[in-house]
């Protein structure tokens, strides 16, 4: 089973060892990041530095001369990713022979939001989302289906990996995140993510509904779960909730929005690349969900791209609806992440790694190598030679 590691840029660029170092893992290609949010990365081996802080969402190559007088634009990197700092570590990953696909962020972007506020995601109480760009927008959108052609095809990759390639909500580490003193369930996630901008709005009241009376049914929805009263049964409490009526016609909305950025990106990305590039979709299989693992549906985003990552730590349950509806050459790849700090268990790599292509994982994808320890990284070898 092809595996492949996560890396950020500055993993690579400035440690000449790191490229034999994760080719020696037994990976075959890795997932370096073209286009990334805001982080505090650790750096447990590199030469010069231990803790990388990129202060914003950038791209981490020189954005081109089309964007001059758009808003929005990328943003470059500071100095954690001075110059075509991606370009410089694809360049030494394929000199080790690997092979090299970016992983681009996308609707993902503080930076954004703080400096264009009317950006974001709005939710029903008014509260702005600055993480979350609303991808409702007709200008966001055209930036992300643009962002993904550029920071996908770079020089010396051959496929991407899409992330937050459509709604993103409440459910996200936004700096020193405060918010888990409410357990909200999927129905509260659900609707604290509800936009109601101006774009969503008017997609609302497409559909037959009055936005403001949605709003103040959204409000009353969630008054239960501040009183510490959930009965989270997933998208019957939605219903419940907000009523089926509104649920199904908010549901609609927000899907078919998705569904058409993603058909959009993906549709850029094959035309700017060359013939053969391969375009996956981190994703979730349950429609409504929002995220890094956008929620898409299996038997749709199968027929846009050509696979899917799904997040496997845990439990690889979640590949079962894509397998159901994966064709030949599908790409249905596991993600296991094998940093034991962040909850991840690459002692179990090989066993885990048997349960998902049980489960119809054809690849595997490992997260995430820079972040690892050596203890954990010697699991990892260990793990993937006992695959075979």
């Amino acid at each position: 089973m092809k595996a492949a590691a996560f890396l950020y840029p500055w993993d690579v660029v400035g440690d000449p060892d790191a490229p034999a170092r994760i080719a020696a893992l037994g990976v075959r290609q890795v997932t370096l990041a073209s286009a990334y949010h805001s982080t505090r990365a650790l750096t447990p081996r590199h030469p010069r530095h231990r803790i990388v802080t990129a202060a914003h969402a950038a791209v981490l190559y020189p954005p081109g001369e089309a964007w001059e007088g758009r808003v929005p634009r990328p943003y470059a990197a500071g100095d954690w990713a001075p110059g075509d700092a991606y370009g410089e570590a694809a360049q030494a990953l394929r000199a080790a022979g690997l092979d090299v696909h970016s992983w681009v962020v996308l609707a993902h972007n503080s930076r954004l939001g703080a400096e264009h506020p009317a950006t974001s995601v709005v939710n029903a109480y008014g509260d702005r989302y600055p993480w979350a760009p609303c991808v409702a927008q007709p200008a966001t959108r055209a930036y992300l289906v643009d962002l993904a052609a550029e920071a996908a095809a770079r020089p010396e990759t051959s496929g991407t990996e899409l992330e937050s390639c459509g709604w993103y909500g409440l459910a996200h580490l936004h700096a020193h995140d405060k918010i888990a003193g409410v357990g909200l369930g999927e129905a509260g996630q659900y609707l604290m993510s509800l936009c109601f901008c101006a774009s969503c709005r008017e997609g609302y009241a497409a559909t037959g509904l009055d936005p403001d009376e949605l709003a103040a049914a959204v409000r009353d929805a969630l008054e239960p779960l501040w009183r510490g009263r959930a009965d989270d049964t997933g998208w019957a409490s939605v219903e419940k909730l907000l009523g089926a009526e509104r649920a199904t016609a908010t549901r609609a909305w927000r899907e078919e929005t998705a569904r058409t950025l993603q058909e959009a990106a993906v549709g850029a990305v094959r035309a700017a690349a060359p013939p053969g590039f391969q375009v996956l979709l981190h994703a979730d299989p349950v429609a409504y969900h929002c995220g890094a693992n956008v929620g898409v549906d299996p038997a749709h985003i199968l027929t846009v791209a050509d696979g899917v990552v799904v997040p496997c730590t845990g439990g690889a349950q979640a590949l079962t609806p894509f397998a159901e509806h994966a064709g030949d050459g599908a790409v249905l790849a596991a993600n296991l992440t094998v940093v034991t700090g962040m909850g991840g268990s690459p002692a179990t790599l090989a066993a885990d790694a048997t349960r998902a292509a049980d489960l119809g994982a054809t690849e595997l994808r490992l997260y995430h190598a820079g972040l690892a320890s050596d203890a954990d990284l010697a699991r990892v070898g260990r793990g993937l030679a006992g695959l075979g």
